[in-house]
């Protein structure tokens, strides 16, 4: 094809010397004894024909002559390296170089064919530029890269959980944690970043009279199987009491009972009682063998203050006790932990005098209603309590026909799906997690489970 486009050429160009009176017998514009029929180069001035029409030049005029700024023999309009010096002219270009100039080339620190005008890791060190930048060191030398502590890809500098167990520097440095180091921690309830949480702001599985088991000995009323250790062994963290004493005449300090009555012609106790000393020796116990764990007890109390501080003094529980004070906002759990304030006391009726140990319920937080008979009953409105608290209770259980718990109904409400979507919609309509899930039967269903999904959501729809 070539070879015919340049025959065509000299033909033409003979037929014009013919034209012109010039013709002799063997015509040879650049005389260098080849015809210019056979010559590649008619002009002789070095660059072959086809090669000049390519490079849009003239190739009858030997002064005509293409641009090669590089003298690669390689005119410049089809040169991808004009300046020859080893960048492709589109990488010069977006490099911001000059294509003209050899003096003038991109830089490549870490030679991987990319110039650092436009690589985002310049040194190839594994650490992108603007991270190094911001980490304060040297994005163009691969032998200065951030300190990474906890290998997350965050540089120390800007890692706000450096030694990446979970607890921010700040929250650390704050109680005399080293940020430094992950071996020095505190966990609470399962997990480091829930000691970061404030304890309204945490969902606690709760027992609704948690004393009345079949395992503590109690034959009428029963609301569940099986007793505290069960219930601790199985995440139980919070527990509604109703403390009496053991009879109408047995009214000192050693006949503190749990009881529940069921019917207003008995004394309360009379069907089944648990010994308050012991069932809180035993959770003072359970306590003690664990690590990071926040104790709440709601106190439907029948007895004297006076009486209620023994008891909470000799079960060990009174000087572990945390007292709110009401214009405050509440503590993070693990400030709780370390200050060996562990355990949180409610109690529904009010004293004359004021035992500051222990919390008024309905002062300091609210529940939903808790006289449920039928599953249309459940609803995340004001029950008791003042509604502005930011802890609150979502009662989930519902009365037999008699009034007593009912392991049936339980199997329903405590149902994985269904209590998790109540838990939800309640979250969503308050604008607040619920802070105690009390049930009945607690064996029946999924409690712990559906505190441990809320507790690891960040918001009702995350």
């Amino acid at each position: 094809m070539f070879e015919v486009n340049r025959k065509k050429l000299v033909c033409l160009m003979i037929v014009s010397l013919m034209l012109a009176g010039c013709l002799q017998s063997h015509p040879d514009l650049d005389g260098d004894g080849i015809a210019d029929l056979d010559d590649s180069d008619l002009d002789g001035d070095g660059w072959e024909n086809l090669v000049e029409e390519e490079c849009e030049s003239d190739p009858l005029d030997s002064e005509n002559v293409s641009d090669d700024l590089d003298e690669d023999r390689i005119c410049d309009i089809l040169d991808d390296d004009i300046d020859g010096d080893g960048w492709k002219n589109n990488s010069e270009i977006e490099c911001n170089k000059n294509t003209m100039s050899n003096e003038s080339f991109p830089k490549d620190t870490d030679g991987d064919g990319m110039c650092d005008y436009i690589d985002t890791d310049a040194d190839g060190d594994g650490w992108m530029n603007n991270y190094e930048i911001e980490c304060k060191v040297d994005h163009l030398n691969n032998s200065s890269f951030p300190d990474d502590i906890d290998e997350d890809g965050i540089c120390d500098n800007i890692d706000l959980d450096t030694d990446g167990d979970g607890l921010f520097n700040n929250w650390e440095i704050e109680r005399g944690l080293n940020p430094l180091d992950s071996k020095d921690y505190l966990i609470c309830h399962g997990e480091t970043y829930f000691c970061q949480r404030t304890y309204d702001n945490f969902t606690f599985p709760a027992t609704h009279n948690s004393f009345a088991t079949v395992g503590d000995g109690v034959m009428v009323g029963v609301n569940h199987y099986l007793g505290l250790d069960d219930q601790w062994n199985n995440g139980i963290r919070a527990f509604l009491l109703d403390v009496y004493h053991k009879s109408y005449e047995e009214t000192d300090p050693d006949d503190i009972r749990f009881c529940h009555g069921t019917t207003s012609f008995f004394h309360p106790c009379q069907f089944g009682e648990v010994n308050a000393y012991e069932w809180l020796n035993n959770l003072t116990s359970l306590l003690n063998n664990s690590s990071g764990e926040i104790v709440t007890i709601f106190l439907e109390n029948y007895i004297s203050g006076e009486h209620l501080e023994i008891l909470f003094n000799d079960t060990g529980i009174l000087e572990r006790s945390y007292s709110k004070n009401l214009n405050e906002e509440w503590p993070d759990i693990g400030d709780m932990i370390i200050n060996g304030k562990d355990i949180v006391i409610f109690y529904q009726f009010q004293y004359e005098n004021n035992f500051s140990w222990m919390n008024h319920a309905w002062t300091h937080s609210w529940d939903t209603p808790w006289d449920m008979r039928d599953i249309d009953d459940l609803t995340c409105e004001l029950g008791r309590g003042d509604g502005t608290q930011q802890v609150w209770s979502m009662n989930n259980w519902i009365f037999s026909k008699y009034g007593l718990a009912d392991s049936e109904n339980s199997r329903i409400v405590n149902d994985y799906d269904f209590l998790l979507d109540r838990a939800i919609s309640c979250w969503e309509k308050v604008g607040k997690r619920p802070t105690f899930i009390a049930v009945d039967y607690w064996e029946e269903g999924n409690l712990t489970n559906v505190t441990k999904t809320l507790n690891y959501m960040a918001d009702w729809n995350l």
